[in-house]
């Protein structure tokens, strides 16, 4: 018999190496690689080879390929349907991961049951017996009466129940116990997540089933598994649940169909996920009366704007070093953001500790937070409170300008629907045309932010 080919691969990157070795020299990460065996021979589903994506076996020139109508199947919850940029695609697989007790198998569940009245599909659990399945689905009130429900734990016995029933959607619960009867390794392992993952792949794109699978997180927040994982799929889908919250949100983290970094919001009830249709309501609790530190800013999640609150906490140092804390928001540009006020503006605050934090759980990765930022900051530091309606967004530059940022004029108005009436903005997102119950000020420098800043808090 021919001797297994051996092969090791990083667990971060999915870099291939011929032979072990402490150092990753793709990404330069530590004791990261792990022992794969290479199949020689490719699995074979009812006579069909699945050693590539699609049926195509000959060259063809890109203009004579002809595009074939692929109509997305609607799941019934609006908000997954916006993340996965309008629905499931045919022959796509769809990765959405979480920590234990997010509600990946609630959520899913729920989609597969409404799915069921439309078109076939298929639930396939490696952690749950079909009774678990059965009495979750009846607590939550589902229409189960067409939902057909499998307890497998090898990717091929999969493939076999997928050509005979052919399913319209295929939901496995989870690709960490799946496995591959040809692949000498344990389940969970590197080697059975990625080859499960890439022969359940080819079968989506053979049979244009499509395809979601649910995966675990590690204790540092990221995709259990290799991270060729992430490259296999199609759409890669977070659910995060911040801590105490019973709020639930899906960010898109990587999709070949649709915008990435899309947001979805859902509230977990005693029926299960329900969908949060104005997810702003949800971030502005804020109190009657105001206390410094304080703004509202608009950040952009993928095709729309979300109101979010940036608090800001400015502290005597106590003794030693002082603090600089930013929960949900980027720690560098807050550490950047205090040098370029001390620099350009004369604000030091050199001996105060200083926290920042964004209301609700919520994270915000884009530099329009920057100026709301410090003006919570310069708020908290002075004691004194801002106007309740007034809404701040912009990006601070090292120069101390107040940068443009994209779709400045639709969150102006997202503003103005939810009862603002003063903002301070760049000077180049001044909106074409005056919006009726919103007055705009526009900002040129980070001084001139502080100086109308200081005329509102006196």
């Amino acid at each position: 018999m021919a001797k297994a080919k051996i092969a090791y691969v990083c667990e971060d990157c999915g870099a291939d190496h011929s032979k072990w070795q402490g150092q990753c020299s793709a990404c330069a990460r530590w004791n990261t690689l792990k022992q794969i065996t290479v199949s020689k021979h490719a699995p074979v589903v009812e006579g069909v080879v699945t050693g590539f994506s699609g049926a195509a076996t000959t060259v063809q020139n890109l203009a004579d390929i002809r595009l074939e109508d692929s109509t997305r199947v609607q799941t019934g919850l609006s908000e997954l349907d916006r993340v996965l940029g309008g629905g499931l695609v045919p022959g796509s697989v769809v990765l959405i991961g979480g920590e234990p007790g997010a509600g990946k198998s609630t959520l899913l569940l729920q989609v597969v049951t409404e799915l069921a009245k439309k078109i076939p599909c298929l639930y396939v659990s490696g952690e749950e017996s079909h009774q678990q399945i059965a009495e979750r689905a009846r607590r939550l009130g589902l229409p189960d009466g067409n939902v057909q429900v499998a307890f497998l734990t090898f990717a091929e016995h999969v493939a076999e129940l997928v050509t005979k029933e052919r399913p319209g959607v295929v939901i496995i619960d989870s690709i960490q116990v799946m496995q591959m009867s040809g692949v000498e390794s344990a389940p969970g392992s590197v080697t059975q997540v990625r080859e499960s993952a890439a022969f359940l792949t080819r079968l989506a794109k053979q049979t244009g089933t499509a395809i979601v699978l649910v995966g675990h997180i590690t204790k540092e927040g990221n995709l259990a598994g290799p991270k060729i994982l992430e490259h296999i799929i199609d759409c890669f889908l977070m659910l995060d649940s911040p801590a105490g919250s019973r709020f639930r949100t899906l960010r898109g983290i990587k999709n070949r169909f649709g915008a990435v970094n899309e947001l979805g919001v859902f509230a977990m009830t005693d029926r299960g996920l329900r969908e949060v249709k104005n997810p702003s309501a949800i971030f502005l609790e804020r109190p009657q009366e105001m206390t410094p530190g304080s703004v509202v800013t608009v950040t952009w999640e993928g095709t729309r704007p979300i109101l979010v609150e940036i608090q800001a906490l400015v502290d005597q140092v106590q003794g030693g070093y002082p603090k600089r804390v930013a929960v949900g928001l980027d720690g560098q540009r807050l550490e950047m953001h205090l040098a370029v006020m001390h620099r350009h503006c004369g604000v030091s605050l050199a001996d105060q500790d200083v926290f920042a934090n964004v209301a609700g759980g919520a994270r915000v990765a884009e530099t329009a937070a920057d100026l709301a930022l410090l003006v919570s900051i310069f708020s908290s530091f002075q004691n004194k409170a801002l106007p309740k309606d007034l809404v701040v967004f912009g990006e601070l530059g090292l120069t101390g300008e107040i940068r443009p940022v994209p779709n400045g004029q639709e969150r102006l108005r997202e503003a103005q629907k939810h009862g603002f009436t003063q903002a301070l903005v760049p000077q180049a997102n001044r909106p074409r045309a005056p919006i009726a119950g919103i007055e705009v000020q526009t900002m040129a420098s980070l001084s001139d932010v502080l100086d109308a800043v200081s005329t509102m808090i006196q």
